[in-house]
């Protein structure tokens, strides 16, 4: 790592050069990921963002079916890219796209995008429940818990929509309250696909009643929790609520920082670090977004304010280089490293 080049992201320079990412990695065992363009080993993941987007699709299931908004990957490509190259200027390395199945995961575009900007993506298998189940395929009614991992199991192991691009993590989206029953079949699901495949489940959660919840589940099913990510544990109002989670072993994933939530983000990143738990969390900003159907792909959030500003706020509050290397380095290759966690 050129550390002249990251003591100045530190500052809260707007650019600086390239991070080699040849240091601070990960202890390797040979763990490795799952990125569009195939395995990764781990130690290779560098700088990493985990939780972005770049396309989006909010047209319901049903409406999807019937008429679904057209897009061409290459206008979404010019759109994004420049984006993606300016995060891979300031030394990010890999790219986690969380946009689930029904909200317009697209393999291909994924792919592509890796290839132009040579960042590390990785993208999704598994349903989505959020929004009272306005992006549900009806299957995910239907099926058995046990139907649907087969099914997710059968994109990590033989490519997503007649791709060669297999899933990076299981995303799964819940409403955050009391899981419905759909939600407790999802999480069923969730865990046998993890115990099948060792892809760690990113959990769409927000609220800590879901969340525990779902580790319920997950531990009923002899999963650790050490395979599942709260996603958006930043909307738990009460932050001594991560506690609990954290002790069992799960990553708190603060994934919505904004100009307007940057002293609340890094608030709770001190908390957690204070309480013993800064191995155990995730940052990123759930930005970007081309939204099909609107001109141009809509307003669409720049992905670089991790590095530009709130690194510059930890260090601010006294953060080292090793403990933001923890949070965007170490923590991201461990999360999504496939590996199968058991009870």
């Amino acid at each position: 790592m050129k550390r002249r080049a990251f003591l100045q992201v530190l500052a809260g320079a707007s650019m600086v050069t390239a991070l080699d990412g040849c240091a601070s990695r990960p202890e390797s065992r040979g763990e490795w990921l799952m990125t569009v363009r195939g395995r990764l080993a781990a130690r290779d993941l560098g700088l990493t963002l985990t939780h972005e987007h770049a396309l989006a699709n909010f047209q319901p299931y049903e409406e999807w079916v019937r008429a679904p908004r057209a897009y061409d990957r290459q206008d979404v490509t010019q759109r994004v890219l420049p984006h993606l190259q300016r995060i891979a200027a300031l030394g990010c390395r890999s790219f986690v796209d969380a946009t689930a199945v029904g909200l317009g995961r697209d393999p291909r575009l994924l792919l592509q995008l890796s290839e132009a900007s040579g960042l590390n993506i990785l993208t999704t298998t598994g349903n989505y429940a959020a929004f009272e189940n306005r992006f549900l395929p009806q299957y995910v009614r239907d099926e058995s818990a046990g139907v649907l991992a087969t099914r997710w199991i059968r994109e990590f192991e033989q490519g997503i929509e007649g791709t060669a691009v297999r899933p990076g993590f299981i995303k799964l989206g819940f409403n955050g309250g009391t899981l419905s029953d759909v939600e407790r079949k999802l999480i069923r699901a969730g865990a046998a696909a993890h115990r099948d495949t060792g892809l760690t489940i990113g959990a769409h959660t927000g609220m800590a009643v879901a969340a525990y919840e779902e580790l319920a589940e997950l531990e009923s099913a002899r999963v650790h929790a050490s395979a599942w990510i709260w996603i958006h544990a930043q909307n738990e109002p009460d932050p001594s609520k991560y506690d609990e989670a954290a002790k069992r072993g799960a990553w708190i994933s603060l994934d919505g920082v904004s100009p307007e939530s940057i002293a609340m983000h890094a608030d709770r990143v001190v908390q957690l670090r204070d309480k013993g738990f800064l191995h155990q969390v995730l940052v990123s900003q759930d930005a970007g977004w081309y939204s099909v159907g609107e001109p141009d792909g809509g307003k669409f959030r720049p992905y670089d304010m991790v590095f530009t500003e709130f690194v510059p706020a930890l260090k601010a509050r006294g953060f080292s280089e090793a403990e933001i290397d923890q949070i965007f380095v170490k923590n991201p290759a461990t999360a999504f490293a496939v590996r199968v966690r058991t009870l």
